[in-house]
């Protein structure tokens, strides 16, 4: 009788820690986990090697004797604008090394060979799709692109302000790990993720507010997920003035209706 009663004891302890193991594999099945082209863009880099020498995140800092700044430039705020003119020399720098401009510069051929570590040419090793994958992240992460009206304009400095893409990932892209949440992650503003959570502007208001969303807290699976995520969402309701959070709605809005998609680097 122990001897039953502690195989069912065993049985069940190796059933939930099966369970617990498997979690992970059972939901990507079922669940689908999604990324934006930035985000997959993100990937391919870290996996190229781009990461290694532009720095996490592509923010930089990364040594480099005899450059003309002692460091590697990274993609984000302005540097990357000192050294590409459009998106078109983004692709040229990724595929040859530099842009086409220079491909006959003496002065540029000499800055290269002063350099410890110079920019390998990915032409021959990217696969099909995976140059406008990382552009798509390049895109997202440098600054290059912003909203060119108001409020949208306006909601992008309240959105870095406030700290969202800290959560959110640059320009909103998603990706950022959440142990504990349905699908494992902080959705972005885009993608099947973002029109579940977000049906319309008064539930996108919510979520600004008050850090919830009712029908998600009421929901019998997702209020589960929502409470026992170990990141939660910021309610900004004392932090943030009515005209703020309207500019605020703009921006994300932006972002998720393709509009930021179509915007060229400037």
């Amino acid at each position: 009788m122990r001897s039953s009663a502690s195989s069912l004891v065993s049985a069940a302890v190796a059933a939930a820690l099966l369970a617990w193991v498997g979690y992970p594999l059972l939901r990507d099945a079922v669940l689908q986990p999604e990324a934006s082209d930035a985000l997959r863009g993100r990937e391919r880099a870290q996996e190229l090697g781009c990461l290694g020498c532009h720095g996490p995140g592509g923010r930089g800092g990364v040594g480099n004797p005899g450059s003309r700044r002692e460091t590697i430039p990274g993609f984000t705020g302005s540097t990357l604008m000192m050294y590409v003119h459009d998106e078109d020399e983004i692709r040229q720098y990724i595929l040859d090394g530099r842009p086409d401009r220079l491909a006959d510069d003496a002065d540029y051929e000499a800055e290269m060979k002063a350099q410890a570590i110079r920019m390998p040419a990915y032409r021959d090793v990217l696969a099909p799709g995976d140059l406008e994958l990382l552009l798509a992240y390049v895109r997202q992460v440098s600054g290059m692109i912003e909203p060119k009206t108001e409020p949208a304009k306006a909601g992008a400095e309240v959105a870095a302000r406030m700290g969202c893409f800290g959560c959110h990932g640059a320009l909103g892209m998603g990706g950022v790990g959440n142990p504990g949440s349905l699908k494992g992650y902080i959705p972005g503003f885009t993608g099947d993720d973002f029109r579940e959570l977000v049906r319309d502007d008064a539930e996108l208001r919510e979520w600004i507010l008050k850090g919830r969303l009712a029908r998600v807290d009421g929901h019998w699976i997702g209020g589960r997920f929502a409470e026992g995520q170990l990141i939660q969402m910021p309610a900004y309701e004392k932090r943030l003035s009515a005209e703020e959070v309207e500019a605020l709605i703009a921006f994300v809005r932006w972002i998720s209706s393709g509009e930021m998609a179509k915007e060229k680097a400037s």
